[in-house]
């Protein structure tokens, strides 16, 4: 029986995107904390070992979360890739509700908002999916 490709292209070329975006970001963690305190550095000593683990802590969640789309970019089951985006959706809109908190609202914000919207777009897009292939009679 012929398996039916049910996730777009377009979908997994930005899933594919959003996954190298993770690796790069995750990579450069090892190397330069500052990233990870993009609202504010007000008393953070970045040569610091505190700072210095956090990075490493935060490098590694990005790793991680870029493989992790990056395999479901390429295996292309709609449920994992509408988890996986959720996942990193909500990273964005942390990052979104700290900057309006704090006050601190710069281009990256803006960015985190494109970014967020888009990926609500692909989960929508999932889910849709998924519902249309479950409703479909089985044969």
């Amino acid at each position: 029986m012929h398996k039916k490709n049910l996730v777009p292209r377009w979908v997994r070329i930005v899933i594919g995107l959003l996954a190298i975006a993770n690796l790069i970001f995750g990579i450069s963690g090892y190397f330069n904390a500052q990233p990870l305190f993009q609202n504010s550095l007000a008393g953070v000593d970045l040569a610091g070992l505190g700072a210095k683990y956090a990075g490493f802590e935060f490098a590694a969640r990005n790793l991680a979360i870029g493989l992790a789309l990056l395999i479901v970019a390429t295996v292309g089951v709609p449920e994992t890739i509408a988890i996986m985006t959720i996942v990193r959706a909500l990273i964005e809109l942390q990052s979104i509700v700290i900057a309006f908190a704090t006050g601190n609202f710069t281009t990256g914000v803006v960015v985190a908002i494109v970014v967020f919207c888009v990926e609500a777009f692909v989960i929508k897009t999932m889910f849709g999916i998924v519902a249309r292939r479950d409703a479909a009679p089985q044969s």
